[in-house]
């Protein structure tokens, strides 16, 4: 399906967004038969998607590994022990509103609770944004936290999606973040430029590259077909601009759960100059149990990869473990 002209802004992008699943499916000619349990889960957690993102995926197919990964289904409203609202021990870790800091020497912003795609399998589906926003008090208060930490040498921009906030706002926290001699890098993490490309404008390069800190993009992409010339446009933009770009995948089950699914996705990355950085085995969340794949086929598929990558592009296999000091690493 031939991607749309970026002629909008990405802000327009950004509200003009595919929310109705009967929609989803007539756009993409699919059977009404998914429409009863997509409307039930929608209910649950919002269906949205960029339009620009839907056009990456294949008329006909209700296997296509981008629809899979932003589709509502039945399976969602099923309990499952073991997964939970909280997978990652989230809400035990955050000393102000809006900061999450679990590990030494780095924490998040929870800068923006808005998401450009609402990913079925995030392990944030269920995080209580309205309480943790960073606007108010609750801004100077996080900066007063950092400051106070010597031991904080990485921020990182997180959410939602910290690219849905607008340029002016993220400039204004950049250059406060800035003025905190100890804070050396900046570190993004987003969909943006996967879902809406046109937000890698020259005024948002300029706020994230043109302080003293040290900018650090990581995309968060599952599937080599999220990567059109659109997306590859705006990294090189990024790149050229001196971000380290890196990426980091969910392992999925019928999305990206083979060798060649993954290994086709580091290929692609690396033509964009992303270096492939962590595979994920799936946060178990509530409702997204559906996705998740047991320990030794994740292990299989890295051994696989080894096998036929260069090292630099076989990703680190991890778990995030609530409470743990760090990713946990996988070991093979």
């Amino acid at each position: 399906m031939h991607t749309p002209p970026l002629e909008e802004g990405w802000q327009g992008a950004l509200s003009n967004t595919v929310s109705s699943p009967e929609e989803l499916l007539d756009l993409l000619e699919l059977e009404h038969s998914l429409l009863p349990d997509a409307i039930k889960a929608d209910k649950q957690f919002a269906l949205k998607i960029p339009r620009a993102f839907v056009s990456r995926m294949e008329k006909g197919n209700p296997y296509d590994p981008l629809l899979l990964q932003v589709l509502p289904l039945g399976k969602e409203l099923m309990e499952v022990p073991g997964y939970s609202l909280d997978p990652l021990g989230e809400h035990a870790q955050t000393p102000r509103n809006g900061v999450i800091h679990k590990y030494h020497g780095r924490l998040l912003l929870i800068t923006s609770g808005a998401c450009a795609v609402n990913c079925r399998f995030c392990f944030r589906r269920h995080f209580p944004y309205e309480d943790n926003q960073l606007g108010g008090d609750n801004w100077n208060s996080a900066l007063e936290y950092i400051a106070s930490d010597h031991s904080i040498k990485e921020v990182i921009l997180s959410g939602g999606d910290p690219l849905a906030a607008n340029d002016k706002r993220l400039a204004r926290l950049v250059t406060a973040l800035s003025e905190i001699p100890h804070v050396e890098t900046l570190r993004i993490h987003t969909r943006l430029p996967l879902v809406i490309p046109q937000r890698i404008t020259q005024e948002m390069i300029d706020w994230f590259t043109g302080s003293r800190l040290k900018p650090v993009m990581v995309i968060h992409c599952n599937h080599a077909n999220e990567i059109d010339h659109s997306v590859e446009t705006a990294l090189a933009k990024l790149r050229q601009a001196g971000v380290v770009l890196l990426n980091q995948t969910v392992l999925l089950k019928g999305i990206n759960d083979t060798t060649d699914s993954l290994v086709n996705l580091s290929h692609k990355l690396f033509q964009s100059s992303v270096m492939p950085y962590y595979l994920h085995v799936l946060d178990r969340v509530q409702g997204a149990a559906h996705f998740d794949i047991d320990e030794d086929r994740a292990v299989q598929l890295i051994k696989a990869m080894m096998i036929q990558c260069p090292g630099y592009l076989v990703p680190k296999l991890v778990r995030e473990i609530a409470g743990n000091t760090s990713k946990t690493p996988i070991t093979l």
